[in-house]
């Protein structure tokens, strides 16, 4: 059990699915209720097969790149950052993300499983071994999964000006992780060179 847990805290914390629901709710505000599951659904499956993909193949294929996690942050916070400076800049003739796509890209990487998940999942698969790792990162999503269903109750609540005000504290939430995934991977950048140095 103190495996277990030593491996879930992270993977949760690194999840952050309370921090994620302002963000899903503003993103599928506007949609109906069997678009929003169909988004769910599509976001919850992409988490968990780009998760499982680089929780085997992340460090051969870091590695044949010669890409670096702190890339990856960098590349994750740009592309956060694009989508949240669209939404917050547009007006109301400006389309917004394709729902076909919504539930792929952002909410089901890089915003469910992005740098952090799976930076921590390729840690622990070395600590912890595969099994404790896996049901870890499932259980994890499984709370995400059910977080999110509960997202119309949470925005029927709010009602439409709150629902549009979440929407865009969410985009500059949004924005602002973007920003810190980018700060962290410059750190992480000269971090490694100066210890290349040394």
């Amino acid at each position: 059990m103190r495996e277990f847990l030593l491996s879930f805290i992270p993977i949760f914390v690194a999840m952050d699915a309370i921090g994620v629901l302002p963000l899903f709710i503003g993103f599928t505000g506007h949609l109906k209720k069997h678009e929003k599951q169909k988004i769910l659904t599509q976001s919850i499956i992409t988490a968990f097969v780009v998760g499982i993909f680089f929780l085997f193949l992340g460090k051969w294929i870091f590695k044949v790149l010669g890409v670096m996690v702190a890339d990856f942050k960098i590349a994750g916070g740009l592309v956060l950052l694009a989508i949240s400076l669209r939404d917050l800049l547009r007006n109301e003739k400006v389309q917004k993300i394709p729902s076909d796509t919504l539930g792929a890209v952002p909410i089901g990487t890089p915003l469910i499983t992005g740098p952090a998940v799976l930076t921590t999942i390729i840690i622990l698969l070395d600590s912890y071994g595969p099994f404790l790792t896996i049901s870890s990162f499932i259980i994890n999503l499984m709370i995400v999964w059910v977080t999110f269903y509960f997202a119309t109750e949470i925005s029927r609540f709010l009602g439409k000006a709150g629902s549009k005000a979440v929407s865009k504290i969410a985009s500059l939430l949004l924005a602002a992780i973007a920003v810190m995934m980018m700060r962290k991977g410059v750190l992480d950048t000269v971090a490694f060179f100066l210890s290349q140095k040394s």
